[in-house]
């Protein structure tokens, strides 16, 4: 246990954010996705769900601010605008810790890819369909 920073973030896990660099992503997935089959390096976070991870996640890792859209979500099925619960809680979470970024939802065709090329990607035990989303990191300016 470490003062200040969220239990969620395993050795592992704080590992790997410290070691990912600018514009590398992350992927954080729910229960049903394929994990081991997409990930380049995979990591369990089982008896985790997607929110609360999304939030430790997102109190240590700056959000690309170079780029337009550094945070996407999957979408329901091919439909951009249908927000379920997880997504509603999703946009929540980033908001209060990126309230100026946008999350972007992304149709499978371009989500899967994204998720297959990202960084690490973290299989958490979100029950709920569709709980995905991807995150871009940032830099810390001096």
């Amino acid at each position: 246990m470490l003062k200040g920073l969220n239990p969620i973030l395993s050795p592992e896990l704080l590992a790997t954010l410290r070691a990912m660099g600018h514009g590398d992503e992350i992927a954080l997935v729910d229960g049903n996705y394929p994990g081991q089959e997409h990930a380049r390096r995979l990591i369990r976070l089982d008896g985790h769900p997607l929110i609360p991870v999304l939030d430790a996640i997102l109190s240590v890792l700056p959000i690309d601010d170079f780029v337009p859209e550094a945070i996407f979500r999957a979408t329901v099925k091919q439909d951009k605008d249908t927000l379920d619960p997880v997504h509603q809680e999703i946009v929540a979470c980033c908001g209060k810790h990126e309230p100026n970024r946008r999350v972007v939802p992304l149709l499978g065709a371009d989500f899967y890819p994204r998720v297959r090329a990202a960084h690490t990607l973290v299989q958490t035990s979100e029950p709920r369909l569709y709980g995905n989303v991807i995150l871009r990191k940032g830099v810390i300016y001096p």
